[in-house]
């Protein structure tokens, strides 16, 4: 008979992991903010109410239409993106936690 070859359980669920997080990962930030004009991506997040942009080849943010997007204790603050016909388009907004200190508009 024939020997097949099986994986351990760990080893197997350590490549599965690995695929996962490849996968996630280039998965994110499929729509790049400059192949877009600037009103169908602040239109993209209007429509959705949240969307994963590339800002770059290496920079990707979540934006959101407005608070309720966010979780209870984040506030939002305006965001800017450079997108085709706009190098400073207002999109929406971003999350963050105030006590944190991030983000603060003045």
């Amino acid at each position: 008979m024939p020997r097949i070859f099986t994986a351990s359980a760990p080893a197997f669920a350590a490549a599965v992991l690995a695929g996962l997080l490849c996968t996630s990962g280039a998965a994110v930030a499929q729509t790049s903010s400059l192949s877009l004009t600037c009103a169908e991506a602040a239109g993209l997040i209007q429509a959705r109410g949240v969307a994963v942009l590339a800002t770059s080849r290496t920079l990707y943010d979540r934006y959101v239409r407005d608070r309720r997007f966010c979780y209870y204790e984040q506030d939002t603050k305006p965001e800017w993106v450079p997108t085709r016909d706009n190098p400073q388009c207002f999109i929406g907004y971003t999350c963050f936690d105030p006590s944190r200190g991030g983000g603060r508009v003045p």
